[in-house]
């Protein structure tokens, strides 16, 4: 994550591009490694936490960097932030008492489409510097598509979020909030 963080703020040719390809081998590993984990019966509760922290790690810092270069609205980020927090902190309280609290269908869901998003506004920067430097063509037509649609998908990810950290809240308080 820190590399594509980064690449994200390098001007030399192909560093958006290079970006962009770790970024989906990045994507593309952490859902092989659950795949794997689940087909060959090696789940843990070690794995289940930091597979998710390692999401929310790569999710929030590439939000970050997409924040400071004014890609993302300030309040979508802020909401995911918040609500990444908020659910961390609920998963932490639970292990804390011994209960591990795996992500559900829609969490999945969630970071999924904000996986997909990313991807969406990394493949900008490779598509007008990198692509229409090769290519010696003008791409800003195609650019703007490729902002546009990975600002539309971060919104149904935003959405999402709330969805799915208010499913997750109503669905694990009594686990978390309970007296010891």
């Amino acid at each position: 994550m820190f590399v594509i963080a980064g690449l994200m703020y390098c001007v030399w040719p192909g560093a958006a591009t290079l970006a962009f390809a770790l970024f989906v081998i990045a994507a593309v590993g952490d859902w092989f490694d659950g795949y794997l984990a689940r087909k060959l019966k090696l789940v843990s509760n070690f794995g289940k936490l930091m597979d998710a922290m390692s999401d929310k790690i790569m999710v929030m810092g590439i939000v970050m960097v997409l924040v400071e270069k004014n890609e993302i609205p300030v309040p979508l980020a802020l909401i995911t932030l918040c609500r990444e927090f908020l659910i961390t902190g609920m998963r932490m309280v639970a292990a804390s008492k011994g209960i591990v609290v795996a992500a559900d269908s829609g969490g999945k869901s969630k970071t999924m489409t904000q996986l997909i998003a990313l991807g969406f506004f990394l493949g900008v920067p490779m598509l007008a510097y990198d692509f229409s430097r090769f290519f010696d063509a003008d791409l800003s037509y195609l650019t703007r598509i490729v902002e546009t649609t990975g600002l539309w998908v971060f919104v149904a990810g935003t959405v999402l979020s709330v969805w799915s950290g208010y499913r997750y809240i109503s669905n694990n308080a009594r686990l978390v909030f309970a007296d010891e």
